[in-house]
């Protein structure tokens, strides 16, 4: 870890977030992870941390515009494949941010919440780390192509409720994933682009556990509060605005995420869905 990096593990968190170079949040984020692992970061769930820089830490590219601004991706071009890959590396930035706010901006939660969250973060610098890397290969590097923030706009407007948060960033925003990932491989596999379906396959993988994180604290949330989780779930996602959700859905990997089969059905899973593998 950095020198200047604190050895409390939510501070270390907000400390990296904040951080704009993406190779440093990365080392610093590893770094981290087996700092914890060894014992050799102390944990304060109880204090309410305050801001002292802008968050997320991000370089000056690639420019953020609105999601319809994005220009299109044809797979039967080098360039619309590259930006494909780069829209894929930007989703695993945001994600590392994603993990690394849930850990500093909630406090009084169970030390294995910190913990999950952690594992969460290092794993999507792996994911971050692999996509850039095969990106530099194609002759292009992260920032080439415009990107959006909807991800982090969702952890904006969830920053004041834990419970919130647990239910439309992991289970809603990042569950997506579980659906699109399939059909995305499979077009770039058919495109000749076998290195990164195999790429995506590693984040299916660990994207699954990362939502049985989110589906895990959502629900501890709901028990400590007396609500009932379907019910809290609808309510919330009224309330904040959240994306509708379109199937097809992966019901396999939904369900390994810890998506009750009430849930599946709710979102016509049981009925008009396919399981995409």
């Amino acid at each position: 870890m950095s020198l200047n990096a604190p050895t409390e593990l939510r501070q270390a968190a907000l400390h990296w977030l904040a951080e704009t170079d993406p190779a440093e949040k990365c080392a610093g984020v590893t770094a981290l992870a087996h700092a914890w692992k060894e014992g050799r970061l102390g944990l304060d769930a109880g204090t309410a941390l305050v801001l002292s820089a802008p968050i997320p830490g991000h370089p000056p590219l690639p420019e953020l515009v609105s999601p319809t601004a994005v220009p299109h991706r044809s797979m039967a071009t080098t360039e619309g494949r590259a930006a494909m890959l780069h829209a894929l590396t930007h989703i695993e930035f945001n994600a590392i941010n994603l993990a690394l706010d849930a850990i500093w901006r909630f406090p009084e939660m169970p030390r294995e919440y910190y913990a999950d969250w952690l594992q969460v973060a290092a794993e999507e610098v792996r994911h971050f780390v692999l996509l850039s890397t095969h990106l530099r290969s194609k002759g292009y590097v992260y920032g080439d192509f415009q990107a959006h923030n909807s991800l982090w706009d969702m952890a904006e407007k969830t920053r004041d409720d834990v419970l919130a948060r647990m239910a439309l960033v992991p289970r809603t925003m990042e569950a997506r994933g579980l659906d699109a990932t399939p059909p995305l491989r499979a077009k770039l596999a058919h495109a000749g682009e076998v290195e990164v379906a195999e790429i995506l396959d590693i984040i299916l993988a660990d994207e699954i556990g990362h939502v049985l994180i989110g589906n895990r604290w959502f629900n501890w949330v709901c028990k400590q509060r007396g609500l009932e989780p379907d019910a809290a779930y609808a309510a919330l996602a009224a309330g904040y605005r959240a994306p509708a959700l379109r199937g097809p859905f992966n019901l396999e990997a939904r369900r390994a995420a810890g998506f009750s089969e009430g849930e599946l059905a709710a979102m016509g899973g049981n009925r008009d869905a396919k399981v995409l593998t």
